[in-house]
């Protein structure tokens, strides 16, 4: 079957993000510094909400021991009693129910399980049917868990009166980042072309699929550490420094969009320790969500410029509504450093 560049270039992506997600999880915490400004840390967290986070915290420890007191005086067994493989529940695995997702054009897109890779992460198993008489071709051109913006790699091919089976990944290392441990809702925007003239035929609103963690999913915000910039609906927090990531540095950022526009957000004119960079940042943030995302600097722009450690950090956020491109705003110089 002839492959789409787009399914190339997916492929390769997926085997960068592997080594990616299989090198950080290798890395030393002790190499990950905290961005801080004028040489003390700063943290924060969403106004209104850290309270609340906190008193969330504290419920979830007193749960949490209460819980685990339950357990513990449930599962003593007498000693002329068998033990029973029975008497401590186990927590049940994540599941959804079959539905369909998409039925338009001849094309019918099914989501028929939740699965999980010890690779990827999560994921949802799709049966993908293409009733029509052209080959097609699809993609996403946004996925969102649990409100967090999370990198789409799904491409999928199937010819004229073809079917096909594929897994819509959730991908681990971001699961992870954006602080998701208990998947519940999963918002989807498909995007589907011809195979040959790359031709849209239709892109879907928004699909949302709620798994049965829905009540227990994870929705506090992941903000903790330094707010950079917060204007316009516009959040965004700077919260750790990794000198050894795969590329060479990365900058991490939370950030949420509260306004009414998806936006897009970039990064410009960025210097660190005074020498130019070329970072590798673009984040579009669809309204009323969130993001956790690197801003990548290459090892070869530090060797060059002599750079060993980050002592300090200057850029500027370019902010745009994405489906426009009309500017929402351009920072000032925003400054800080790490320890």
């Amino acid at each position: 079957m002839k492959k789409s560049m787009k399914r190339i270039g997916a492929a390769l992506c997926l085997c960068v993000f592997g080594t990616m997600a299989l090198g950080s999880g290798e890395s030393d915490s002790e190499e990950t510094k905290q961005i801080v400004t004028n040489g003390a840390a700063e943290e924060t967290a969403a106004t209104g909400e850290g309270t609340d986070t906190s008193a969330a915290s504290e419920k979830s420890d007193t749960l949490d021991t209460s819980t685990a007191s339950e357990d513990s005086a449930s599962s003593v067994v007498s000693p002329n009693e068998e033990p029973s493989t029975d008497t401590v529940a186990s927590t049940p695995a994540t599941a959804i129910d079959e539905q369909v997702l998409v039925n338009q054009d001849g094309i019918v897109v099914t989501a028929t399980e939740y699965v999980v890779d010890s690779i990827w992460g999560d994921g949802i198993k799709l049966l993908l049917e293409n009733n029509s008489d052209k080959d097609v071709t699809v993609s996403c051109n946004a996925l969102i868990v649990n409100d967090y913006m999370i990198t789409d790699l799904f491409v999928s091919d199937i010819a004229a009166g073809k079917k096909a089976n594929d897994t819509l990944d959730l991908l681990s290392s971001e699961l992870k980042a954006a602080g998701i441990e208990n998947v519940g809702k999963v918002e989807v925007y498909f995007h589907i072309y011809d195979s040959n003239t790359y031709n849209t035929i239709f892109d879907t609103d928004c699909i949302t699929i709620q798994t049965s963690a829905y009540s227990n999913m994870d929705t506090t915000p992941n903000d903790t550490g330094v707010e950079l910039y917060n204007q316009g609906g516009i959040r965004i927090v700077g919260k750790t420094v990794d000198e050894n990531s795969f590329w060479g540095t990365a900058i991490l950022l939370y950030a949420e969009n509260n306004t009414d526009k998806n936006v897009g957000i970039r990064v410009e004119d960025m210097s660190i320790n005074g020498f130019m960079m070329n970072p590798l940042y673009s984040n579009t943030i669809y309204s009323g969500k969130k993001s956790i995302d690197d801003i990548t600097i290459f090892s070869s722009d530090l060797e060059e410029n002599g750079i060993e450690a980050i002592e300090e950090v200057e850029l500027q956020f370019h902010i745009y509504d994405s489906d426009t491109y009309s500017v929402i705003g351009d920072s000032e110089p925003i400054t800080f450093s790490a320890q």
